[in-house]
């Protein structure tokens, strides 16, 4: 679809018109091309066509003059030779809408007629120039064959036969390799063309893979910000409404959670929505968090009500590279969310282990919940985009029922 759409808006040709072949200029209009239409004649055409049309009229002439010098040839054959002659010079016009006709038909012609030679030769060249090769090849071989006959039948009174040979073999050979040179010009521009707008669609196509996996990547972001946060509001507000007799200590305690989480996800949605206007990178806003935020994340999910225990090996946590860090940080996030909605109650297990050279291993485990959990929605995106995100960060993350009922995530990530 793209590519049918780059090739509609492909621009045509904006060269000065006058100055090229119709043809190629036909060839290099893609709505041109599609409609069927002929190519009218530039103004170069009418010009080539007309210098055409009198270099066949001068060899016409010069062919009549030998005629009338050669006594061994009948009047008759003398003027139905330059009857056929004049017809050829007039068929000259009509080179560029059929080149193969008037190429296969000067065969025979030329070969009666004398004064007819010089349009033979243009019609060879047209030939050359606009079919493949191996049009050129039967129809230039033919007429090749045919040069030892017609000087037998009919030679010239000034030159050898050897001579005359050689002259129109060579003459014929020149014609050919200058029509193919021409042609493999307009190929090779046609070529250009076709790379330009290959080029230009695959330009087109990276942009648009780049601006999807940016919105992929805000949407991501999106996903691992604001699911912690409003999951917090989830569980206190559900708290709130199933124990409306809660002490007011707790009902404060709850109240509280939910306007800073509220605040929270309001702040992390404005900068979201802030790199997402203005272009930023993710290290515009607030600082990014890493894994020295961690602590700060199990303390907000402690205060939550939460049960989690921290458990961190780390050899060099300020070593820790940002992307790692931040990188982890999500997974742990997820993991703790993921928890809290489909296993509530139950002693959460983060575990970060790791040094240079070994690599960051992150794991976030809890049991079975007790009794029946409420079905909470949920499509399991983000886990999908913390497996990608590991992927990105060249680790790999591994998640499902562990084998006490629970469920464990846990992610290797590169370090050093």
């Amino acid at each position: 679809m793209t590519g049918d759409k780059a090739a509609r808006t492909a621009p045509v040709f904006t060269g000065r018109r006058w100055f090229f072949p119709s043809a190629l200029i036909h060839e290099l209009d893609p709505d041109a091309a599609r409609s069927g239409r002929r190519p009218r004649r530039t103004v170069r055409d009418w010009v080539v066509d007309f210098a055409c049309f009198l270099l066949a009229v001068l060899v016409g002439l010069a062919g009549a003059e030998t005629l009338r010098d050669n006594h061994d040839i009948p009047h008759a054959l003398a003027v139905v030779d330059q009857g056929l002659g004049a017809l050829s010079c007039a068929a000259v016009w009509l080179r560029r809408r059929w080149p193969l006709a008037l190429a296969v038909v000067m065969v025979p012609v030329s070969f009666f007629s004398e004064t007819a030679g010089g349009v033979a030769i243009i019609s060879l060249f047209t030939l050359a120039v606009h079919r493949p090769f191996r049009y050129v090849a039967w129809v230039g071989g033919i007429q090749t064959a045919l040069v030892p006959l017609y000087f037998w039948w009919r030679p010239d009174p000034d030159l050898p036969y050897l001579a005359a040979l050689v002259l129109v073999v060579a003459l014929t050979a020149a014609t050919v390799g200058w029509g193919m040179f021409v042609r493999s010009k307009r190929q090779l521009m046609l070529s250009l063309r076709d790379r330009a707008r290959r080029a230009e669609t695959e330009a087109r196509l990276r942009a648009e893979q780049a601006q999807r996996l940016a919105r992929e990547a805000i949407a991501r972001e999106m996903h691992d910000v604001l699911a912690h946060r409003l999951t917090l509001l989830s569980v206190h507000a559900g708290a709130l409404e199933f124990r409306p007799d809660a002490p007011r200590e707790e009902v404060a305690r709850a109240a509280g959670v939910i306007r800073e989480s509220a605040h929270e996800a309001l702040q992390d949605l404005r900068e979201i929505i802030g790199v997402l206007r203005a272009g930023d990178s993710d290290d515009a806003g607030r600082p990014q968090p890493t894994l020295a935020a961690l602590d700060t994340l199990v303390a907000e999910s402690r205060r939550a009500g939460m049960k989690v225990t921290l458990e961190q090996r780390v050899a060099d946590p300020a070593g820790v590279p940002a992307s790692v860090g931040r990188t982890a940080y999500r997974i742990a996030q997820e993991g703790l969310t993921n928890a809290r909605k489909h296993a509530p109650g139950t002693e959460v297990t983060v575990s970060v282990i790791g040094g240079p050279g070994q690599g960051l291993t992150v794991t976030v485990r809890n049991p079975a919940p007790e009794g029946d959990v409420p079905h909470v929605p949920g499509a399991g995106q983000g886990l999908i985009g913390l497996t990608e995100r590991a992927t990105l960060a060249g680790g790999a993350l591994e998640h499902g029922p562990a084998s006490d009922g629970g469920f464990e995530v846990r992610a290797r990530l590169p370090w050093g």
